[in-house]
This record gives structure tokens, sequence and C-alpha cells, in this order.
């Protein structure tokens, strides 16, 4: 009698399972969140703190270990009294620089890619969904071959503008429709020039053996040579994307009900993916302008985030801005070290931690819910 009644009454009753998709219409899991590691307040705060903390130890010893090794209290006094010494260059001018851009560059992907994930509601996206990598890359190639392109400065307008048209291209034409910029839309459209954008630069590249060579070093991910002019270049876009991406943090979590339910709860959904786009646009643009396509970053560590604090945007995003240096700055060291007098490219050294990390937690917990 009372599972009829329940049932008549559109609850779930002994024999009726609670719909478990957004807005009630079913969809398996999807609707599902997991449980961070750490759910008060408090827990997460401190865990931030101790992040910072770790951040910083892995700024020192970017800046004490390379392919020369420079005692901690050298660094200190490099950057305290400058000298003019060989050791005191390499910190100061080299090593400082590079320090600095990977912790703005490590930022930008991390968060973008917690961005592009919790739109799209895919845990295996990336920021390269929407066509930034392709088209940095296709944008660079082009430069090279055709217009003579060398300097960093130039690789680096080259590459950030032809992110911004891809991913402008694909918003456009993944809003045609009656449903706009649907999250699936975008994903197929991302993909779908993606692929021909990098048809494209193969075969251009493989057509011109000094395209082959001068791709080679930048295709990879690199920070090396890098100095304060590309820091300063990509700071403030990196800026305004972070700030972006912290505005769009709570109605994200609204969105991830389903879109029903959340209009219910006053998000506006097409002003959420519009700033998400643009934010997105803004970090993965200009990390790869100033990097160079560098993978794992924002697929890893928003994963990372989510398994500690949960689902909730307002967290995932503060922990990427600060793990995901943590990630770049100790991939970036390690690959000055590995190989010494040599240097691996972060891009390899950041795909050989990643993978194997990334395996480990989509086994352990199967697919993080967003």
């Amino acid at each position: 009698m009372s599972t009829t009644v329940a049932a008549a009454a559109g609850r779930p009753g002994p024999d009726k399972a609670p719909p478990s998709g957004p807005s009630g219409r079913g969809g398996g899991d999807r609707g599902r969140h997991r449980p961070g590691l750490v759910s008060t307040h408090a827990g997460r705060a401190l865990g931030l703190l101790v992040c910072l903390l770790v951040l910083g130890g892995c700024l020192v010893l970017s800046l004490a270990f390379g392919a020369k090794s420079i005692p901690v209290t050298d660094v200190w006094h490099a950057l305290t009294a400058y000298d003019g010494s060989e050791d005191a260059f390499i910190v100061r001018d080299l090593r400082v620089p590079r320090a600095f851009l990977a912790l703005a560059v490590g930022a930008a992907l991390g968060v973008s890619g917690a961005l592009i994930q919790a739109l799209t509601r895919n845990p295996l996206a990336d920021p390269g969904i929407l066509g930034v990598n392709a088209g940095a890359g296709f944008a660079v190639i082009i430069g090279v071959a055709f217009l003579g392109l060398s300097s960093t400065g130039q690789y680096l307008a080259m590459s950030f503008a032809g992110a911004v048209v891809t991913t402008t291209l694909v918003y456009v034409l993944g809003s045609a429709g009656r449903a706009g910029a649907t999250p699936v839309q975008l994903t197929l459209v991302g993909v779908a020039l993606s692929a021909v954008l990098a048809g494209i630069s193969a075969a251009v590249t493989l057509l011109n053996p000094e395209v082959y060579d001068a791709m080679r070093g930048w295709a990879a991910g690199s920070l090396a040579a890098r100095g304060w002019d590309v820091f300063h270049t990509v700071l403030p876009f990196i800026a305004a994307g972070l700030v972006l991406a912290l505005l769009a943090a709570r109605p994200l979590n609204a969105i991830a009900l389903g879109d029903d339910l959340a209009r219910s709860l006053g998000a506006g959904i097409v002003r959420t993916r519009v700033t998400v786009v643009v934010a997105v646009t803004l970090l993965a643009g200009a990390a790869t302008a100033a990097a160079g396509p560098i993978g794992f970053v924002g697929l890893m560590v928003p994963h990372v985030a989510r398994w500690f604090v949960g689902p909730d945007q307002r967290w995932i995003v503060p922990y990427t801005i600060v793990c995901a240096p943590i990630l770049l700055i100790v991939s970036d060291t390690v690959g000055r070290i590995v190989l010494t007098p040599q240097e691996l490219q972060v891009g390899i050294v950041t795909a050989f931690i990643g993978a194997p990390v990334l395996i480990l937690l989509v086994r352990r917990r199967k697919v993080s819910g967003l």
C-alpha cells in the first residue's frame, strides 16, 4: 500500500529509484557528485595554505637546481644583494623570470582545464577541446613558413592571435542553430576544427624542413629562453582570465545540475558560457603563446583538486591556481636536471609525470563527478 501511494504521489517508494540525472530526467551517474576528501571550509582553507607553502618551496628549489646547482644561501644572496657574479646572473636573470613564467603558465593551464571540464561536463576535456592549441600551432607554423617569423616575440603574437581566432570561430559555429552554444556542439566543432588545422599544420611542417626544425622545440612545450618580456606580455591576459574564472565559479556549480535547474536557480547560462569561453581563450591562449602546447596540466590538476575538495568550482578554481604551477615548476626543474647539460622540454616531463598520476586517479575513483 505504501509503495502504491508513494508512486502515485511521484515520490520514490521502496521499489522506485529516485531520478539520477539532472532535473530529474535520468542520465545515469551524471547527476551524482563524489564528495571530496575534505568537506569542511576550514579543512579546505588549511589545505590551500599547505599547497601555497609547497608552491613556495618548489619556487626556491627551481632557483637552486638546474644545469648548475646553486646553494640556497647563494640564491638568497643573489636575490637580496646582487653582485654580478655568475651564480647571481643565473638566479636573477635566467631562473627567476623562468620560475615566474612557469607560475603564470601553470595557473593558466590548470584553471582553463577546470573551466572547460565544468562547461562541457566532461572530466576528460582539456583546453585543446576548443581548438586553442591547434589554432596557436597553426598560426605559428604559417608565420614561420610564409612570413619568416623567427623571434620569440613574433611566435608569441602569432600563437595568441591564432588561439583567439580559432576559439572565436569555434564558438560562432557552435552557437549556430536553435539550441545555441551547447557543450556538445562546442566540443564537436572544436574537435573537428582542431583536426583540420592539425592536418594542415602537419602537411606544411613535413613539406618544409626549415619549418620542421624551427617548430621542434616550440611544439614540445618549453620555458627555456623566456625572459621578463614574455612574462610581462602574457601576464595581463592571464590575470584577466583568472578574474573571469573566479566570477564564473558559482554559476558553473548551478549549470552542473542541468540547464533547467540552473535556470530555476537564476543562473545566466548563456552569460556563463560566454564568460567561460572568453576566460579559457585568454588563459590557454596566453599560456600556449608563452610556452607552446603543454599537455596534462589542464587535464590532471583539476582531477586532483576535485578529488580533494569535491565538485565545488568555488574551491576547484583556487586549488588549480595553486597546484597547477607546482606541477609545471617541478616538471621544468626535473627537465633541467635529468639530461644535464642538455635540457628536456617541460611538455615532455609533464606527460611523463601526469600520465601515471591521472591513470592512478581514474583507476581509484573511476571518473570524478562534475
